[in-house]
């Protein structure tokens, strides 16, 4: 998972980018980059590294310009070599750039098609192949200056040949900001406005907490399927580009991904988690009625709020039982099982007077491959608990994720092919539940009930884009396994691969 940052202002927006790249730092740890137009000149900075390390005064002072985009990278099964770093450019038509959150199904049948035309792609990224498919479309202009129309029209083709999920923001030199959502709505963008003395300002995010940062007013969510355009003096417009868009937003954001204080889809985050807290604890006083836990201790930090709900629903004491290290990374990511083990010691530290003697409930988001799990039912023990059971907010993880997020393989994941009884042994629990998925889409459709269908796929296996077969899965399989993602390390950008390097 990316994070996207886009702007339109009344005066220079690199500090603006800037802060709002680091309250989307959680979408991405790898790599940031920004982009600011000045003049008729990109002015770039992008590597490796969180944004306060990547962007020093030196780099800020240069980023010169009144429009720009951003990029938060996490770190995925492809390369991680700086020269993936988002944004990207191209030259023609009139020097574009840009940024995306997502990952395309189809990207070798689309490289094939740019080979055709003549374009280069440099990299792994399915990213740089959206570039390039967007700036072939713009091409077909005829006019040194693109018109609304203009850019609809290269979007809505974009969308006729592209499969799969993106949110993108693109820098048109000398036009402004294009930015458009996948038909399906499966990564978020959310569009904000401040009115200044000279104007009014505009914005894109991935999620509604980079507007709040830096004093933008949230005005909406993108459509599936919707374009917008904001010209460089500032006008604002939008149009639907998709022959039918249908809202079918991942619903991972809300369990994992997204930060609490975001709305994504008219949903606020943190409700929804609230409301998976009370629909699991409504599940385990109704199957485990004769249970003898005495705390619930969430694992940090996804669960707090869903742990909180379900220690009230069951009238138990709720405790902070780990201290987090917040300089980690997110585990399930990480290349290679030891290194993967090793980061959970590192990460988290159990305290161990809220252990001693008691039966204790751990609450996590979601149970990927069990390595996390594992370990930390291992420390409570060895914190000196006398029970430890385990619930997860979110069903059984059976399926790999297509769509711009990381997920192992589906050997790797604890829960395919596996039932409850049979996880519970391997992680080491006395016992464990899952919500149930009807629960889980429920907790989060309650906050907005015109959503109609969730993309679900790694929980029930199916691929909203109804492109996702068996050969594209055992593909994906090669590419994503750890002793892939180490020989890829090794011998970088060799291969085209079906997935953005940026991913999620």
């Amino acid at each position: 998972m990316c994070g996207i940052v886009g702007i339109v202002g009344q005066s220079s927006v690199n500090q603006t980018i800037y802060d709002a790249l680091t309250v989307l730092q959680h979408r991405g740890q790898d790599a940031a980059g920004i982009v600011t137009v000045d003049g008729s000149a990109f002015r770039l900075r992008k590597a490796n590294g969180l944004v306060k390390d990547v962007f020093e005064p030196k780099h800020m002072q240069r980023l010169q310009g009144n429009a720009g985009i951003g990029h938060v990278r996490y770190p995925t099964a492809g390369s991680s070599s700086a020269s993936e770093a988002q944004p990207f450019y191209v030259n023609s038509p009139f020097g574009i750039s840009l940024a995306h959150n997502g990952n395309l199904t189809n990207t070798v049948e689309l490289h094939e098609r740019l080979l055709k035309q003549r374009r280069h792609v440099n990299t792994t990224s399915d990213s740089e192949v959206l570039l390039n498919l967007l700036a072939d479309e713009l091409q077909q202009s005829t006019t040194d200056d693109l018109s609304a129309e203009d850019v609809f029209n290269a979007v809505a083709k974009v969308h006729d040949i592209t499969r799969g999920a993106y949110a993108v923001a693109a820098m048109i030199i000398g036009q402004g900001l294009v930015a458009f959502r996948d038909p399906f709505g499966i990564r978020p963008l959310v569009l904000g406005k401040h009115e200044t003395a000279s104007g009014t300002e505009y914005m894109i995010a991935s999620e509604s907490v980079a507007l709040d940062a830096v004093g933008f007013e949230f005005m909406r969510d993108v459509a599936p399927g919707e374009a917008v355009y904001i010209t460089l003096d500032g006008e604002l417009y939008t149009r639907q580009c998709a022959h039918s868009p249908s809202y079918s937003p991942c619903i991972f954001e809300f369990v994992y991904f997204a930060r609490p204080d975001s709305t994504i889809d008219n949903i606020s985050v943190y409700s929804s988690r609230v409301n998976m807290g009370t629909m699991l604890g409504e599940k385990i006083k109704r199957e485990w009625e004769d249970h003898d836990i005495d705390v619930v201790i969430p694992i940090p930090e996804t669960s707090c709020d869903i742990a909180l709900e379900i220690a009230r629903h069951m009238d138990l004491p709720y405790r902070q039982g780990f201290v987090k290290n917040r300089y980690i990374g997110r585990t399930f990511i990480m290349p290679g099982q030891q290194e993967r083990k090793k980061s959970v010691r590192r990460k988290l530290n159990a305290i161990g007077a809220e252990f001693k003697g008691k039966n204790v409930l751990l609450v996590d988001d979601s149970i990927v491959r069990g390595t996390t799990s594992e370990q930390i039912i291992e420390m409570a023990r060895d914190a000196g608990a006398n029970k430890v059971y385990f619930a997860s907010a979110a069903p059984e993880i059976r399926f790999p994720n297509v769509y711009g997020i990381d997920m192992p393989t589906t050997n790797e994941l604890i829960a395919h092919g596996r039932d409850v009884e049979e996880i519970n042994n391997l992680i080491g629990a006395d016992g464990m539940i899952f919500q149930s998925l009807p629960d889980l889409i429920e907790a989060v459709r309650k906050e907005n009930p015109s959503i109609k269908r969730f993309e679900t796929s790694v929980f029930d296996g199916k691929y909203v884009t109804n492109d996702v077969n068996q050969e594209y899965l055992d593909y994906i399989t090669q590419l994503r396994n750890d002793d892939a993602k180490a020989n890829r390390s090794k011998d970088i950008g060799t291969n085209l691969e079906m997935h953005n390097v940026c991913h999620p």
